[in-house]
């Protein structure tokens, strides 16, 4: 019980003489400074929500106006120009306040007013401003006017934002006319079904447009206009929290370290310094510092919120998603025990020194697991309703209570990992795609798979993410693991023995191992969440692609979207690897309005096919370029429309929650949300390439990361283009799938891409012809 022993500031004893008490001056020191650490971060939070308040002004902007008011009266003049007169004048009410109140004062409560009406009406242009993307769809070298006058929008986003500041001035999500959304999906649809199909469905969508949608769709444009985003909570309940299969390989997902280079050997050391670098990032988010995300115009910040301090908690019917303001340790697994670890000592944030030596005192520590400790995060990686069942009867009091309440209520889960990953060996390839196997789903009881994220360390120093995906998605925590991984080699650094620079307090407490009292009946059910856990990890087939060959640059010089290029070899590679197209889902971000989240883009259109079957029936490469340009240029549209408020799935998905909330029945809603993606896709973004550089350090390369697959007959890809000359791929599907191969779709994939890039790239000249006409030139000069 030393640990309880710890906690207490003060001792006492009652004697004869009265009660002898005993104050503890070092605890209660600590108390005093980890509550002047608290009351400084509500300071700062009430600074950040006064300058977001009044932004694109300043606050400084209203001390200018008191001055020049405050001048006034050394020149004798009226500033407010006769106003205040009329007020007194017109409102006989509002003039005996003012004759109550100094002349100066008045003046001070009238321009005060002003100012803040100026304000308003400065965010309300902004927020106009914000609303057009006309400028998204000007071809290149051609601006209309009014993407002229609405370049204006950089006069009213004012000067070095916060985070948040543009959060006020977003747009709302916009609800799309059911007829457009119909129309739309008809088309998506018609590469995919035979004559007889699409008439059907046809008919099916024109009796919904005509008759229920037009219903459905007024309590959508009601909900538009109460709520920020019409789509964000039903999308984050109904496809997230209430989905009772298993987080892990499902959901969740993961990102990996450097692809060639691991900054030291010293497991404790890239612990420290990982999780010193993710502290830096936090606070940073807690005073607002990290700059918004602007591809023009400001994307939304909202999902930002949440990557700290986050646990979803199962439940029978739904999951829920709990955040705490702050939380001052982490807590961290190694070899089947829970430890948690402070990260502030004295008021200050642990230094990476510091970090690493409580890291090591966690591995030197040679006490066994209690009888069920080791397996006991299987719970969070099988299904939700056995692990709802077992948290309310096993702990929901007592010690297993604290223990649990520790875990969710930490910054963030550490997982120390006793394999050694990474593309290393005799076998890179294979070492690859089982490191990123073991980010996905470890040994399905080694990762907290409700924490916002889990930070796990290998014994041979790489490292990794495993991130739930409920509270934001993957370019979220792309962002927060750039700069983990940039701060951790870049910045802080590692001594020449591998070891984290700094020094070590000596009154550092050790870490506090966390105890568990877990019956035999609780144990078994640990034990079938495992056994369904592990089922479904042995079911996935990784694939990790780092293609070196090419990358944008040669794409560009196609003068095509790299992401169009890409979406459109992966159609190609899935032809040739089933001999048909599939549905695909692309996630393309909707973070231009408030909330926002994602939309899909259906990158299988009629377009694509066309190219496909005339390059694959050979026909000219003239034919086959014509129709690649239409097909890409078709791509770029759809991701623009997604991006704009324009997409279909998530308006489809809105309207059918609402015909069940109706208890309304759908035949043309009910077939669309039954189909089947089984080439799912997404693009993780490099946002900030400024912290890379390719050109001097090539080596220091992240590999991105990917998800497990959705369809159990498909494929799941996710891809990031590293500079110039790099495209990696993580491609996922299942071994009981006899028709999938993750290796043979990734052979598929590369050759897809060779392909397309032979087609396009220009055709060398013929040197014998050059001659000839070099001659006959010659000729006609004589």
């Amino acid at each position: 019980m030393a640990e309880a022993h710890q906690a207490v500031a003060f001792q006492f004893t009652i004697t004869p003489e009265g009660i002898d008490l005993q104050l503890s001056h070092q605890a209660l020191r600590q108390v005093y400074l980890s509550g002047l650490r608290s009351w400084k971060k509500r300071v700062t939070r009430l600074k950040n929500n006064v300058i977001t308040g009044v932004y694109p002004a300043s606050p400084s902007s209203w001390l200018f106006v008191v001055i020049a008011i405050l001048a006034t009266m050394y020149t004798r003049s009226d500033p407010s120009m006769g106003l205040i007169a009329k007020i007194q004048e017109h409102l006989p009410s509002f003039k005996n306040v003012l004759k109550k109140l100094p002349y100066q004062t008045a003046l001070i409560f009238i321009d005060t007013l002003l100012w803040f009406s100026l304000i308003f009406t400065m965010r309300l242009c902004l927020k106009q401003l914000l609303s057009y993307h006309g400028w998204m769809f000007e071809q290149h070298g051609k601006v209309s006017n009014t993407t002229k006058i609405w370049a204006m929008v950089r006069i009213f986003s004012g000067r070095q934002p916060l985070l948040y500041s543009y959060q006020g001035s977003l747009p709302n999500l916009p609800v799309p006319a059911v007829k457009d959304t119909v129309k739309r999906y008809l088309e998506s649809a018609r590469p995919l079904m035979s004559d007889s199909e699409y008439e059907r469905m046809t008919t099916l969508a024109k009796e919904f447009e005509s008759s229920l949608g037009n219903r459905l769709q007024w309590y959508l444009k009601l909900k538009a206009m109460w709520a920020s985003n019409y789509v964000s909570d039903w999308w984050e309940e109904y496809v997230y929290l209430r989905g009772r299969g298993p987080l892990m390989v499902n959901s969740n997902y993961y990102g990996m370290d450097f692809l060639y280079v691991t900054p030291t050997p010293i497991q404790a050391a890239r612990a420290g310094n990982t999780l010193h670098a993710c502290l830096l990032y936090r606070r940073k988010l807690n005073r607002e510092e990290i700059k918004p995300v602007i591809l023009n115009v400001p994307l939304c910040a909202a999902q930002c919120e949440r990557i700290f301090n986050t646990t979803r908690i199962p439940g029978e019917e739904t999951d829920s998603l709990i955040h705490w303001q702050d939380s001052e340790y982490v807590a961290v697994f190694h070899r089947g025990r829970y430890f948690r670890l402070w990260l502030y000592h004295a008021g200050r944030m642990l230094s990476p020194r510091e970090i690493e030596q409580q890291i090591q005192r966690i591995m030197d520590d040679s006490s066994p697991p209690v009888p069920g400790e080791a397996k006991l995060a299987a719970l969070t990686a099988g299904d939700r309703i056995p692990w709802a069942q077992a948290r309310k009867e096993f702990f929901s009091s007592g010690v297993n209570k604290r223990s649990l309440d520790c875990i969710e209520k930490a910054a963030f889960f550490v997982a120390l990992d006793d394999d050694e990953q990474g593309m290393r060996g005799d076998d890179p390839a294979g070492n690859l795609d089982r490191y990123a196997k073991s980010l996905l789903h470890g040994k399905c009881y080694d990762r907290w798979f409700d924490k916002s994220f889990t930070v796990v360390v290998y014994k041979n120093g790489k490292n990794g993410l495993n991130a739930e995906h409920s509270l934001a998605d993957a370019p979220i925590m792309a962002h927060v693991w750039e700069y983990v991984m940039t701060t951790d080699s870049f910045q802080l650094g590692y001594t020449e023995e591998g070891h984290c620079k700094g020094d070590v307090a000596s009154s550092l407490p050790p870490p506090t191992r966390l105890t568990w009292d877990i019956p035999a009946e609780c144990q078994e059910r640990i034990e079938r969440s495992l056994a369904v856990a592990q089922a479904l990890a042995d079911d996935v087939d990784f694939h990790v692609l780092p293609i070196q060959e090419f990358g944008k640059g040669a794409i560009k010089k196609c003068k095509i979207s790299p992401d169009a290029f890409i979406q459109i070899a992966l159609q190609l590679a899935y032809y040739r690897n089933r001999g048909t197209f599939s549905l695909t889902y692309e996630a393309s971000m909707t973070r231009l309005f408030r909330e926002g989240r994602t939309e899909t883009v259906r990158s299988c259109t009629s377009e694509s096919c066309a190219f496909i079957r005339a390059l694959e029936g050979g026909e000219s490469k003239e034919v086959c370029r014509r129709l690649f340009r239409t097909a890409a240029e078709k791509h770029q549209h759809l991701y623009k429309m997604a991006m704009t408020g324009g997409g279909i799935d998530r308006h489809l998905f809105c309207l059918y929650l609402v015909s069940k909330y109706l208890g309304e029945e759908s035949p043309f809603l009910k077939e669309v949300l039954s189909e089947t993606w089984r080439l799912s896709t997404s693009q993780t973004p490099l946002q900030q390439v400024e912290l890379f550089d390719f050109i001097n350090h090539p080596e220091y390369t992240t590999c991105g990361g990917g998800f497990g697959p959705v369809a159990d007959d498909g494929y799941g890809v996710s891809y990031i283009i590293i500079g110039e000359n790099m495209i990696n791929l993580h491609i996922s599907c299942k071994h009981s799938c006899p028709q999938t191969d993750s290796h043979k779709f990734g052979a598929d994939i590369k050759k897809a891409l060779e392909d397309l890039l032979e087609l396009l790239s220009p055709e060398k000249p013929d040197p014998s012809k050059a001659e000839q006409s070099h001659s006959k030139k010659s000729k006609k000069d004589l």
